[in-house]
């Protein structure tokens, strides 16, 4: 079985974040960047599943030179193969771009399965694994838990909310959404670190495909909270005061 997985490299969580000059984005120059933990999640989904039933696992990503440090980590915990997309992916990167990017390496390797983060660390837009199943006309599924193979494909085990699950059934190929916590995640060995670097990575130019949609979106400002401390004295007799307090706490703080 051969499955296509998905990384994005984002900022890293310690970084320090600041607003660019013209306020559409943060600041890209001298931050530090991360593999986006929940494709950190689909990529040990994947790679479990090459365990128990064999395969490859190829790892593909958009974005500048710096992203192919988030392919390398990846072949360094077990993936087989990279493809680096190569593309300006500036303000967090529009879903429906990156979507069609990634659904036109799939479409050249034709894998059994594509595996996604259910969103990304920085954008969030949760939006990309569904779009490619859009793109490519294939089966989808989101917020995925656990994946069994069967005879007719897959069986999979869904998260919905107050701790309910629903269990779905799909062909292959699929694009499956994996849901973050799905398995505790591994570490790279030193070994995995070496043979990394012998492992092929493809490189591709996002422009050998023609333009790529119009942006869904854009993004007209962003900026950080503000930090406020706000005082309010309460007045009037002790049973007033606790009226009114009670009344904030209902009405305000949202916390009776």
């Amino acid at each position: 079985m051969k499955i296509l997985v998905a990384v994005k490299q984002v900022p890293a969580r310690e970084a320090r974040l600041r607003v660019n000059a013209q306020g559409t984005w943060i600041d890209e120059g001298d931050l530090e960047y991360e593999t986006n933990e929940p494709d950190a999640y689909a990529l040990e989904a994947a790679l479990g599943l090459k365990e128990r039933y064999g395969g490859e696992v190829v790892a593909v990503s958009v974005g500048p030179e710096r992203v192919g440090r988030a392919i390398r980590e990846a072949l360094a915990k077990g993936a087989d193969r990279g493809i680096h997309i190569e593309a300006d992916n500036p303000q967090g990167g529009d879903p429906l771009r990156t979507a069609w990017w990634l659904a036109q390496a799939a479409a050249r390797e034709s894998p059994d399965l594509i595996l996604t983060g259910l969103q990304s660390d920085d954008a969030g837009h949760g939006q990309t694994g569904v779009l490619m199943a859009e793109l490519l006309g294939l089966p989808h599924a989101t917020l995925i838990v656990e994946i069994e193979r069967t005879a007719a494909g897959l069986r999979l085990r869904r998260e919905l909310e107050g701790g309910r699950f629903q269990y779905l059934e799909l062909p292959l190929p699929a694009v499956i959404a994996v849901q973050s916590g799905i398995s505790k995640l591994r570490y790279a060995t030193l070994m995995g670190i070496k043979r990394a670097k012998t492992k092929p990575v493809a490189r591709l130019e996002a422009s050998a495909w023609g333009p790529p949609p119009q942006p869904g979106f854009a993004l007209e400002r962003v900026y950080l909270p503000e930090r406020r401390k706000r005082t309010k004295f309460l007045e009037g007799s002790p049973q007033e005061v606790a009226a009114k307090l009670v009344a904030r706490l209902r009405g305000e703080a949202h916390v009776l």
